[in-house]
């Protein structure tokens, strides 16, 4: 039993930035190998936008091996908290969300984390239960746990108050509100991003205040670095693998992400033992291993988790067909336009290009084809006819100028 548990207790920490109350987490699962007893373990997110990407499922994928250890995962939808919007990180007031637009995303939330949580094991729980029910002086009752000097302590907070950027009150509950969360919800262990650690704290802060008998531990994950191989991945910032992207561009997107990125994207996701991770990049340094086979074995990996084994395959025919022989993908979205239409233009309505100035700056660096030949006139006109317009090695369209 002692091995199990310092198995068990070797797994759970792989990949960790942070634990807060270490003790009490072993004791949590010895209590589940030994007795069977489960324990509670919290997770929230906002349903600020309807996807997943990659860097969510680092949470998801640690909460999934918990519940082999003896974890009922409470999926927090903050349907109450996502209104107002976490401040963490922003140097600005977030705009607040209509009710519709949340639990809209809260349904395609529940529908994607069964990908990688357990649903027997799995409670689907929304903030807004039990903060309704708080009322105005029950409200009240909470902004007394804590102090504005305490509030402003905090990192993002303290930037913008000196450097007198506006900060709403209701900002300041959001903490507040999240602790509370972890008091109605009686959980044991509380995780995510390294970023929340403020957020995390209030939890242990608040089931004290409240006596609830018990004071959660805290596991903090790291922030999964996106196709930049520098900024955390975000819809926002573009450099995302989504989980609900096509298997053809979640394997292209895979296989864009640098060599020594790679190797973060084994330790934070990969199913495989950090003893199979290590001999693997021992083989690609010494060169029994090509990086690109290395990569190609994470992107199958992935696109196998959220689409099957059968489509992972497929896209990396499809990916080896257009790429290593230069041809076109056999799927191609359509499209159509009236003559004459400027290439800067067709390649913005095919959703190729952001904007006409980007496919421009493209065009002059050489990233843009037509009909698979280059284009060097940025003032190109195409008159009618079916046209194939790529840029870059993944993006493709037909076009059709009538």
């Amino acid at each position: 039993m002692e091995i199990k548990l310092k198995n068990a207790l070797s797994e759970i920490k792989r990949g960790i930035s942070e634990i807060i109350d270490e003790e009490r987490i072993e004791a949590l699962v010895k209590n589940y190998l030994e007795k069977g007893q489960t324990f509670l373990v919290k997770a929230g997110f906002d349903p600020t936008a309807p996807d997943l990407h990659l860097g969510h499922t680092v949470l998801l994928q640690k909460m999934a091996l918990l519940q082999k250890y003896g974890a009922i995962v409470q999926f927090l939808i903050g349907d109450f908290t996502g209104m107002i919007g976490d401040p963490t990180g922003k140097n600005e007031t977030r705009k607040k969300l209509t009710r519709e637009v949340v639990l809209a995303n809260a349904e395609t939330y529940k529908e994607q984390v069964f990908k990688i949580l357990d649903p027997e094991k799995t409670v689907v729980m929304f903030n807004s239960t039990w903060i309704e029910a708080l009322g105005a002086a029950g409200l009240v009752e909470l902004t007394t746990t804590f102090n504005v000097a305490r509030m402003l302590e905090r990192e993002d907070f303290e930037k913008r108050y000196k450097s007198q950027m506006p900060i709403s009150i209701s900002e300041f509950l959001y903490p507040l509100l999240q602790g509370y969360d972890s008091v109605a919800m009686k959980c044991d262990i509380e995780m995510g991003g390294t970023d929340q650690k403020f957020n995390l704290l209030m939890g242990r802060h608040l089931q004290r205040a409240y006596s609830i008998g018990k004071e959660q531990a805290v596991i903090m994950m790291p922030l999964l670095e996106g196709l930049d191989g520098v900024n955390k991945m975000s819809k926002s910032l573009g450099n995302y693998i989504g989980v609900t992207d096509e298997p053809s561009d979640m394997f292209g997107k895979m296989l864009s992400i640098s060599d020594s990125l790679m190797w973060r994207y084994y330790e934070l996701l990969s199913a495989k033992s950090l003893e199979e991770i290590t001999m693997l990049k021992k083989d690609v340094e010494e060169g029994r291993v090509h990086p690109k086979h290395a990569k190609e074995m994470i992107a199958m990996e992935m696109v196998a988790r959220y689409h099957g084994k059968e489509a992972a395959l497929h896209a990396q025919a499809e990916f080896n067909r257009v790429h290593a022989h230069n041809e076109i993908p056999n799927e191609l979205e359509s499209f159509t336009c009236k003559a004459p239409v400027w290439i800067a233009k067709a390649l913005v309505d095919c959703g190729l290009e952001e904007s006409t100035s980007q496919a421009r700056r493209d065009i002059k660096q050489g990233g843009v084809k037509l009909n698979q030949e280059k284009v060097d006139d940025e003032q190109l006109q195409l008159n009618g006819g079916e046209y194939i317009l790529q840029v870059g090695k993944r993006k493709f369209a037909k076009l059709k100028v009538q």
